[in-house]
């Protein structure tokens, strides 16, 4: 019998509801400056991660869609790409630990150019009904750490005042679904909420007992 994680799938759902209008007022109010249109994969080449209640959902989501032969090729790709990441992680932890500045290490990282598992031969995303927050609000003035993030295909200029969405904000939304997950499962790994996932990983992961460290009796 598996976990069951409604509950804590529709408290996810409801942030993704919020963000989602979040997106569409920003819009709505500076039409020219959002770029965002069909098959414009800019933001499906930017390496990200998830929280675990993300990443279970999207698992859930990409499981429930794909099957057989098409599912397997997919994962087989998640599984490279997944490969590739750990490798820039790898070596990025090693120039921190030869002295490298880490602002500088962050920075390089964040020009790394990754293509998501999850965006198809026609550049559409697979599972863009279930696509992370972070994807949903690519294109839009944001804020992590106190600083700014565009879009390169936007008209939003550096320096001017936009309506910014606070990344950092909406990441302890993510921790604190997370960490109520955790302890609703009775896991043993407290430490779980704190998890972060590429899109990769999520793909290829069974989120079973075992790996949640669920407590059983006896």
């Amino acid at each position: 019998m598996g976990i069951d994680f409604k509950e804590h799938f529709e408290k996810y759902e409801a942030l993704v509801s919020t963000v989602d209008q979040v997106f569409a007022r920003v819009k709505q109010e500076y039409p020219k400056e959002v770029f965002c249109r069909e098959k414009c994969s800019d933001c499906c080449y930017a390496m990200f991660d998830l929280t675990i209640i993300e990443a279970i959902y999207i698992n859930h989501k990409f499981n429930e869609k794909f099957k057989g032969t098409e599912k397997s090729s997919l994962i087989d790709d998640a599984a490279k790409t997944d490969r590739a990441i750990v490798k820039l992680k790898r070596d990025a932890y090693k120039e921190l630990k030869n002295g490298k500045n880490e602002v500088d290490i962050l920075g390089k990282m964040s020009m790394e150019r990754m293509r998501c598992p999850l965006l198809g031969a026609n550049n559409m995303c697979i599972l863009y009904e279930a696509r992370p927050i972070t994807c949903r609000l690519y294109g839009i003035p944001t804020s992590s750490a106190g600083m700014s993030h565009i879009c390169g295909r936007t008209n939003f200029k550096e320096g001017e005042k936009y309506p910014t969405v606070n990344m950092d904000a909406i990441y302890s939304k993510l921790q604190l679904i997370s960490a109520e997950m955790v302890q609703a499962i009775n896991s043993e790994n407290i430490k779980m909420c704190e998890m972060l996932i590429p899109v990769s990983m999520a793909m290829i992961t069974n989120f079973n007992e075992e790996y949640m460290g669920v407590k059983t009796d006896g």
